[in-house]
């Protein structure tokens, strides 16, 4: 009985400091944030190494968190608070960027490898496991031969605050989507560009 009203966590990840807050890498803090707004959460408790806060959304707890390590130490956080919550893996959504796909661009998968994301190496490693959902947001590739380390600590530029912006309310629905009915139907209505998704919405 105990697993049937265990928590859902949601995790986004990122690097804690004013001066990564608008960073693509951060890109998880900024989802989680969008959600929270929708929820009318604020983070104001430290649990795990995380800032957290708690909801109940129809009858299912929810609990948000973002690391406060640093990205390559993520699984300090997320592995304190599934053993302290007491959460299954299939209660699990790692929110994260990724350079492998265009900006505008949502991936929902129930496992896989971390792709050469160290916040997903680290809690792969700390989880033994490659097991748990993960939804990806893309921030797009470093242009010319940037490298993917620099591109990924710059801002977003004004151009893409549109696309941002619209890709964290699609993102949102799709957390939400994934807690109520799970991760094959969050997959099935948000997997691939935001725009294509909002024209089937209206269509």
């Amino acid at each position: 009985m105990e697993e049937l009203n265990a928590p859902y966590l949601i995790v986004g990840l990122g690097n804690p400091g004013r001066e990564y807050k608008d960073n693509r890498h951060n890109v998880g803090f900024l989802l989680l944030d969008a959600l929270a707004e929708k929820l009318g959460l604020r983070f104001t408790r430290m649990e795990s190494k995380a800032l957290v806060t708690k909801s109940e959304l129809k009858g299912k707890r929810l609990i948000l968190a973002k690391p406060q390590t640093f990205m390559n130490l993520s699984g300090q956080a997320v592995g304190g608070l599934l053993k302290f919550y007491k959460i299954p893996l299939e209660n699990l959504l790692i929110v994260y960027d990724d350079v492998d796909l265009p900006l505008g661009t949502l991936r929902l998968r129930p496992g896989g490898g971390s792709a050469g994301h160290k916040g997903v190496k680290s809690i792969i490693e700390r989880l033994a496991t490659q097991d748990f959902s993960r939804l990806r947001v893309g921030i797009g590739r470093p242009p010319g031969r940037m490298e993917a380390a620099d591109y990924v600590l710059q801002d977003f530029s004004e151009v893409e605050q549109q696309e941002l912006q619209a890709t964290l309310q699609t993102g949102v629905e799709a957390i939400l989507t994934f807690i109520h009915t799970g991760i094959e139907t969050a997959m099935n209505r948000f997997n691939g560009p935001v725009l294509a998704n909002e024209n089937e919405k209206s269509d």
